[in-house]
């Protein structure tokens, strides 16, 4: 399996579009995580069936959040995706939310390219108001059976404040990880080179 945080960047964010790899599918009541530490995903427990996931769950590669794992993203579809896959995502906001007194929040997506609904979800108001409203009771009480209240819905934000917080998390994983910067340098390099050589 590849490294996701070797081959994959985080996207052009800037312009509204990820990189996300899903790990949970819409429905699914296995939490599965990506373990960075040797590359691939493990069962990390089985929740209650009540607080199956209401959407897909995933991540954005180099990406570090607050809680010192990668960017969470909450991947709207109509179909279940399937754990590994990674896909171009489309950035609709951000859902604020605190879980055990740290923030760990989660950008809200769907697919980039999306041909059954002609790409109709452009924002966070788009999108159907019960899916809203069935993300934020799971995130508040899904771990109510063993930690109540330990998990908190600060509120959705909307594309502005979800780049906010993905540049951010790229910031942190780029300090994490100084060798990036040395790679995206020679790659500029080369690339100054290219044009340099197109141009003769």
């Amino acid at each position: 399996m590849a490294d996701f945080n070797k081959v994959l960047t985080p996207g052009d964010y800037e312009n509204g579009e990820l990189n996300v790899v899903i790990e949970i599918p819409t429905g699914s009541n296995h939490k599965i995580e990506w373990d960075r530490k040797h590359a691939c995903f493990m069962l990390d427990r089985v929740e209650p069936m009540a607080f199956a996931k209401p959407c897909n769950y995933g991540f954005i590669p180099q990406t570090i959040d607050e809680d010192g794992d990668e960017l969470d993203v909450l991947m709207i579809t109509e179909q279940p995706l399937t754990t590994g896959i990674w896909m171009k995502a489309k950035i609709l906001g951000v859902m604020k939310f605190v879980d055990s007194g740290e923030v760990d929040d989660k950008i809200i997506c769907v697919p980039a390219d999306d041909r059954n609904n002609g790409d109709a979800y452009n924002k966070l108001e788009d999108l159907p108001k019960q899916t809203l409203k069935q993300i934020e009771y799971h995130f508040n009480h899904y771990k109510d059976l063993k930690k109540p209240g330990s998990t908190e819905v600060k509120g959705f934000e909307d594309i502005k404040e979800a780049k906010k917080v993905i540049e951010a998390a790229i910031e942190r994983y780029a300090e994490a990880h100084p060798e990036l910067k040395i790679r995206n340098d020679i790659k500029d390099t080369v690339e100054k080179a290219k044009k340099a050589i197109n141009n003769l």
